[in-house]
């Protein structure tokens, strides 16, 4: 039974790709920092089937232990601090998680398991400020955030130690990948959760920022796959991961609030305190390398993703109510945020 380590286990990819591994006949050991809440909701299900085990990215020892007591075959490094706006009012933080805490790991992974196939985590925002249009692995970065410089320093430093120490280390530059377990923080569900809310009287109106920027959509199911099989060929290389097609935050919203059968302008709101310091305005991936060597293909449209998303907070959103966790908006108030 190969063992695959997956930093991040608790966040939407890492569930994600936990799930994909235990069906492929994996032992997982996911890697969780300690808090003082369970931030486990998204591997409930799954958490009897999997280890979960402490370690922090930002301090080494803690990295190289969980790496010589479990001697994994994979390591999939998903755990970052992931979120575009935080980036900016944390900057410092941001990189030392998403940037310096790669290099712990891959560190960790060179002395105590040599051998092991590294997965990281890159990001379309690396393109940030695009140079051409699609994007492509050999596509120059401009990134546009403390998050999207940071993501660039793991990325190179992966490509670093491949070259450097002869690893099987490979970076998969993710575009946009959405799910019904997307936090709430992330502008697609802030929409859909947002849709769910309006549908069921508990707000009158959603607040977005540009409405023009656009995204390269896809479903998180669909590119945990591309993960898995980067690390199944013989020679390690990094891949562009997206659907090739491009949406605007403006249809995305159109198209959700349509799903419950309501007109997006009646309630969309435009909040320009929203609105990045450094907009990135559009991401659109060229796949076809990953479509070639690694024979992978996005089986979730964007409707389809926008349909689940939106259908999944109608329940939660139901549910809640039901509970009295949130409650109809009275005539004449105005609910906040």
């Amino acid at each position: 039974m190969p063992v695959a380590l997956v930093t991040g286990i608790t966040g939407q990819d890492g569930s994600y790709l936990a799930e994909h591994l235990l069906a492929q006949g994996y032992r997982v050991i996911g890697v969780s920092r300690r808090t003082s809440t369970d931030v486990g909701s998204r591997i409930e299900h799954i958490r009897a089937d999997i280890e979960v085990a402490s370690a922090d990215l930002l301090d080494q020892t803690s990295l190289l232990t969980l790496v010589q007591r479990y001697q994994p075959d994979e390591v999939y490094n998903l755990a970052a601090q992931s979120f575009v706006p935080t980036s900016w009012a944390q900057p410092v933080l941001t990189g030392e998680f998403t940037a310096l805490g790669v290099t712990r790991l891959l560190e960790a992974v060179r002395v105590a398991a040599p051998e092991a196939r590294f997965y990281q985590a890159s990001s379309s925002e690396m393109f940030g400020k695009v140079q051409e249009v699609p994007q492509t692995e050999r596509t120059p970065f401009y990134p546009r955030s403390p998050y999207g410089v940071s993501k660039l320093y793991g990325h190179w430093i992966t490509v670093n130690y491949r070259e450097s120490y002869g690893m099987h280390a490979c970076s998969g530059i993710l575009f946009n990948h959405e799910s019904e377990r997307r936090g709430l923080e992330f502008v697609t569900r802030k929409i859909s959760y947002g849709v769910a809310l309006i549908s069921h009287g508990a707000r009158r109106e959603l607040r977005l920022g540009n409405l023009d920027a656009e995204r390269d959509w896809g479903h998180a199911a669909d590119y945990v796959r591309a993960m898995h099989m980067m690390l199944q060929r013989d020679s390690p290389r990094d891949y562009v991961i997206s659907t090739g097609e491009t949406h605007s935050v403006r249809e995305f919203a159109e198209l959700a609030f349509r799903c419950a059968g309501l007109d997006w302008e009646e309630f969309v709101q435009v909040d320009p305190t929203l609105k990045r310091p450094a907009e990135v305005d559009q991401l659109v991936g060229d796949p076809r390398l990953a479509n070639e060597e690694l024979g992978w293909r996005p089986t979730i449209t964007f409707p389809q993703l926008v349909e689940r998303m939106v259908e999944s907070d109608l329940a939660i959103v139901r549910d809640e109510m039901a509970r009295g966790v949130i409650r109809r908006e009275e005539p004449g108030s105005r609910f906040p945020g």
